[in-house]
């Protein structure tokens, strides 16, 4: 669910298309050959911050932790590159919400949410992780 469109499967050609961004590092979770989750790392080495992005599992394969597995792993890279990483999510994605907590994610201020939510199409709910949660 991103910004409240959902659609069914997302493609193979759109995923690639991502993945060939600028600035995007994009990594896959695997279970023998087969992708079931896939995520990416935004880096701002002007901030000195990453977000993960675009973070989906294999919707025949939810509810049994591949998402805290690939957002733990993520957030591993991410802290490898610098100390602040940060997500956004629909604040109707309820399952991500208690995934990214799951892994020690909470809530920015409404301040600092406010601030980034200025420049968005859409009012995310922020997300900062913390290894004290």
């Amino acid at each position: 669910m991103w910004c409240g469109q959902t659609g069914g499967a997302v493609s193979a050609e759109t995923v690639n298309g991502w993945a060939a961004q600028d600035g995007v590092r994009a990594y896959g979770l695997h279970d023998g050959r087969r992708l079931v989750a896939y995520g990416e790392l935004w880096v701002d080495d002007d901030e000195a911050e990453v977000e993960l992005a675009r973070l989906i599992v294999d919707p025949r394969l939810r509810g049994r932790g591949i998402g805290r597995v690939l957002v733990a792993r993520l957030v591993a890279l991410g802290h490898a590159e610098h100390d602040d990483v940060f997500v956004r999510v629909h604040p109707d994605n309820k399952a991500a919400l208690r995934c990214y907590a799951a892994v020690g994610f909470t809530r920015v201020s409404a301040e600092q949410e406010a601030s980034w939510n200025a420049s968005q199409p859409f009012r995310y709910v922020w997300l900062s992780y913390s290894e004290t949660s």
